[in-house]
This record gives structure tokens, C-alpha cells and sequence, in this order.
């Protein structure tokens, strides 16, 4: 075995642990433990799409300074 072979497993281990964390909290916050009501996930679906908005006209921006 070679020094990166051993560095890519250590890697690749640690890795797979962040990964199992993250699908622990998932799991963990996979159901809702409040009830909201219908203006509060309206809201929260118009702050989604705004956010969407604004991540295109940055997109858009981006593209536009490159040309």
C-alpha cells in the first residue's frame, strides 16, 4: 500500500461519517413537531421563491459580466 491509497481510505472514512450524520439529522427532523398554520407556509413558500428569484438574477448576473 501506498501513502495515498492509505490517505484516500482515511478520506473516503471520514467522508462516509459526515454523511451518516447528515442523514442521522434528517432522520432526526424528517417530520415536523409544530403545526403551521396556512399564512405561515405561504409565507414561507413566497421567502422560497424570492430566494429562487434572486439566486437566477445573480445567475444572470454572473453570465452577463462574463461576455
Amino acid at each position: 500500500m501506498t501513502i495515498g491509497t492509505v490517505a484516500g481510505g482515511r478520506m473516503m472514512m471520514v467522508v462516509h461519517g459526515w454523511l451518516e450524520k447528515i442523514r442521522e439529522i434528517n432522520r432526526k427532523y424528517a417530520t415536523p413537531r409544530i403545526t403551521m398554520s396556512r399564512t405561515v407556509k405561504f409565507v414561507l413558500l413566497m421567502l422560497r421563491l424570492y430566494l429562487i428569484f434572486l439566486v437566477i438574477l445573480l445567475g444572470y448576473k454572473f453570465w452577463t459580466m462574463l461576455q
